[in-house]
């Protein structure tokens, strides 16, 4: 109706009616992004209405708008809206009423570098090597940049025997395509490949879980748990398969966090924590809620985000239970206490309720003799904390202090996710047929939070010197213990008895 009619004398192209930017933000849910594409270039192409060309310009601006990052990565939406674009350029200096607009929508198109055909993919594109999978100090200090379904990474790939093989691949490849350049770098013959011999994917937990993945899935990288690896066997050697060893090797003396202060482990949190928070692209919020109703989209960043933030917890554990000297490991709890008050102050939520979560791992928490040496006043501090972290209510308290901070805002993601997720589970999309505009509205709105957490930059003063370095490369580099097993049988042997 807005393409057809034009927008209202009162709605201009500098102040877009939320209903515009509800659609765009979710339109996906309703119809793939090439067909609602479609509809603007019979409204372009009918009649001289100037209010509807106009229109017509402002929807594609404020899409690009929107999309730019992540436009690219799909095929099909590109070429239609080059094709738009062609056809808007070529009436251009018929309408110098809309001179501005249309400047601005050459500029977006060539920020937004199209993909149209293969081809036209810039060379040399760098290969990144996958979160986790790589230890390099050089690249863990570079500031992280987001991750594209089209990017090519390095992953290692293990055989039962541990042996591994490290492959070159698309961020969003498909399982078939790993097992491809898996038995490519094998040697296997198609001969032996299309045998009994074939080769399954399996992703293999710390725990010793394993879990088949099928030819089909995509993304799978990302989705993989804090120390969980992706193996490659026979289905006559799947039951054989055992987790890597522990890459943790408990040796004496102090660890990295027992040389550094509170205030620069928490600032180098924040900070890492930013440049993922930022990564994100807003719709992948979206996207990784709804998938399941229009097939997978690319939610790299954010499932890196989510893997981290259970990395965060996880190595609150494994550094206290870590630490054998019952002095030393009181001192750390209320390193953390510290830590957890200082990521606060930040406004850095998720390193907050990260470190707070991991503090009420259930292997810690039962430290009694270790918790008893725990000053009073840190004690009365992690109580509110705790307070602070409590579901009760919806998270009533969390979201409360939420809104009384400005931006920059890291909030705690999951619980965006599970808004995100109770909105979409508690009414359907479309009514009797109809779009549920309600529902987009919800939705729309949550993903606009997140662009007002991001609205400033973050400012935190940090020193550039070597121990600020060993500082940030420790922060982003966390080698942790997932195995809850594993993390009890730690906490036992430090305090067999939880009298």
């Amino acid at each position: 109706v807005l393409l057809q009619q034009g927008f209202p004398a009162s709605v201009t192209p500098m102040s877009l009616p939320v209903l515009l930017d509800d659609i765009i933000l979710t339109h996906s849910l309703f119809q793939p992004t090439d067909r609602f594409l479609q509809h603007p270039a019979p409204c372009w192409e009918e009649g001289e209405v100037l209010p509807r060309k106009q229109a017509v310009l402002t929807v594609l601006l404020h899409f690009l708008e929107t999309f730019k990052g992540i436009l690219q990565e799909d095929e099909s939406a590109g070429k239609v809206i080059k094709d738009l674009y062609l056809l808007i350029m070529k009436d251009a200096s018929l309408y110098h009423e809309l001179e501005d607009e249309i400047l601005k929508l050459h500029q977006l198109v060539e920020t937004v570098e199209l993909k149209v055909t293969e081809e036209t993919q810039p060379p040399n594109k760098q290969v990144k090597p996958l979160f986790r999978h790589f230890r390099r100090i050089d690249s863990c200090l570079q500031t992280r940049v987001a991750f594209r379904g089209s990017d090519e990474i390095f992953c290692r790939v293990y055989m039962p025997d541990h042996s591994y093989v490290t492959i070159r691949s698309r961020l969003s490849a498909s399982v078939q395509d790993i097992l491809s350049s898996v038995t490519e770098k094998l040697q296997y013959s198609e001969e032996q490949s299309t045998r009994e011999e074939a080769l399954i994917l399996v992703a293999v937990a710390s725990s010793g879980e394993k879990a088949m993945l099928q030819p089909s899935e995509e993304c799978v990288f990302t989705t993989l748990g804090i120390n969980s690896h992706l193996f490659a066997c026979t289905k006559e050697t799947f039951e054989s398969l055992v987790p890597l060893p522990e890459e943790i090797q408990v040796s004496p003396g102090d660890t990295e966090i027992h040389r550094v202060e509170s205030e620069d482990i928490a600032n180098h949190l924040t900070a890492f924590h930013w440049e993922l928070f930022r990564c994100i692209h807003e719709l992948e919020f979206v996207d990784y809620v709804f998938h399941g109703e229009r097939g997978r989209r690319e939610t790299a960043n954010l499932e890196l985000m989510l893997q981290r933030c259970s990395e965060v917890q996880h190595w609150v554990a494994t550094e206290i239970l870590l630490c054998e000297t019952l002095g030393k490991r009181a001192h750390l709890l209320k390193k953390f206490v510290k830590i957890a008050a200082i990521c606060k102050q930040n406004q850095d939520m998720l390193s907050f309720y990260a470190v707070v979560i991991g503090l009420n791992n259930a292997a810690v928490s039962r430290l009694r003799l270790t918790w008893e040496k725990l000053p009073g006043k840190f004690k009365n501090l992690f109580r509110k904390f705790e307070n602070l972290t409590d579901p009760c209510r919806n998270h009533k308290t969390y979201r409360e202090v939420l809104t009384k901070m400005k931006p920059p805002i890291i909030p705690f993601v999951p619980l965006i996710l599970k808004d995100l997720t109770f909105l979409h589970e508690g009414s359907k999309t479309l009514l009797d047929g109809l779009v549920n505009i309600e529902k987009l509205h919800s939705i729309a709105e949550k993903v606009r939070t997140i662009r007002k957490y991001r609205s400033r930059p973050l400012c935190l003063e940090m020193e550039s010197s070597p121990s600020q370095l060993q500082t940030k490369a420790y922060v982003r580099q966390f080698q942790v213990i997932d195995n809850q097993n594993l993390l009890f049988e730690l906490s036992y042997k430090l305090e067999p008895s939880s009298q």
